[in-house]
């Protein structure tokens, strides 16, 4: 008897020494719709006069420089529970240009990181675009590049944001990133959901191509789309599906399906939740066949100090103007996203 206690006890100590040989890796990927991150020029072939110094919402060296700290606080912060290093990626909405990126990387709050990042100057008349910044101890860019969302082709004369795409190595993992911003509500939703059908059939060619010479490439699709996980453009154009049991090898994971039908959201519009931010993946992300980055969780950011405190507005995202275009010193009409990516590996 004491033969077979003494090994158990052995089969335990050594069940124990083989797994503290290993530990988890953990990277965060987060999104944000940073709502009319403008700089303070005129740009001649932009209609961004509204976020000048003399326009409406009066957009200052003082009141630019506040919303450079603002950002970069909650970007400090994101992804900081798993990781503290924070996102070693992060998609951009509603941003201006390069002048607002390069000032926003060297802000104190996360000078620290290094950040870089890929813009390109964006068709949209406002002059908002997509960009994608990404921390190069774990980043690495291939290549990058606009892909255009021909509104033309639906007899649309107003030019919407282009998609970003950048490839690049992840930690020793190939990953390929779609940067969105999808066509908004405005006209109505019958009026609008053609030209966001057709962003979502941008983005599956590319994924298509990429599935096409690796079918378990890691893609991931982020966003402003401007619908809700449930929408047509989402489930039906983009293939997407929130159990990871039924997925094919073109299906793309949704996991912010679930948390909308249960009432989440990030952005509230009339007092209704819309979860129109989201960072979708590919299978290689949930089979994982070559053993380094794995999906594992996903959140809204919605801290308390992003939320309102008082009023009408109370628990809704601080955006940056009041209604009447009165600076508030907040964050941004939307909450940001982040899901987290996790590798076994030995010490």
């Amino acid at each position: 008897m004491n033969r077979v206690i003494l090994l158990v006890v052995l089969s335990l100590i050594f069940c124990i020494n083989a797994f503290s040989q290993k530990q988890v890796k953990v990277v965060a990927i987060g999104f944000y719709n940073v709502e009319n991150f403008f700089d303070t020029l005129d740009d001649p072939n932009k209609k961004d006069e509204d976020f000048t110094p003399d326009g409406p919402y009066h957009n200052t060296a003082e009141v630019y420089h506040q919303k450079l700290h603002n950002i970069a606080s909650v970007f400090a912060q994101m992804g900081t529970d798993m990781t503290p290093d924070g996102p070693a990626i992060i998609g951009l909405a509603e941003l201006e240009n390069d002048n607002v990126l390069k000032d926003l990387v060297a802000q104190p709050e996360i000078s620290s990181r290094h950040y870089k990042y890929e813009w390109f100057y964006t068709p949209d008349e406002r002059g908002i675009s997509t960009a994608m910044l990404y921390n190069p101890k774990y980043f690495t860019v291939i290549n990058s590049r606009p892909l255009r969302v021909p509104l033309e082709s639906l007899g649309q004369k107003r030019p919407t944001r282009d998609i970003l795409y950048v490839c690049g190595v992840l930690a020793g993992d190939t990953v390929h990133v779609l940067v969105n911003h999808w066509p908004s509500k405005s006209g109505g939703e019958a009026a609008s959901a053609p030209g966001r059908k057709l962003a979502a059939q941008v983005n599956r060619k590319i994924i298509d191509s990429i599935l096409s010479v690796n079918v378990d490439a890691k893609i991931l699709v982020m966003g402003d789309l401007n619908d809700d996980p449930t929408s047509e453009a989402v489930l039906d154009v983009l293939g997407c599906k929130s159990d990871k049991k039924e997925l094919s090898n073109k299906d793309l994971y949704n996991p912010w399906i679930k948390p909308y039908k249960n009432g989440l959201g990030t952005e509230s519009f009339r007092g209704i939740w819309h979860l129109i931010d989201q960072i979708i993946l590919s299978k290689g992300f949930v089979e994982n066949k070559n053993d380094k980055w794995k999906y594992y969780s996903s959140q809204i950011f919605n801290k308390e100090f992003l939320k309102n405190k008082i009023g009408d507005d109370k628990g809704l995202p601080h955006r940056s103007y009041t209604i009447s275009q009165r600076w508030d010193n907040g964050y941004s009409d939307h909450f940001p996203v982040v899901v987290y990516l996790v590798e076994s590996v030995s010490k």
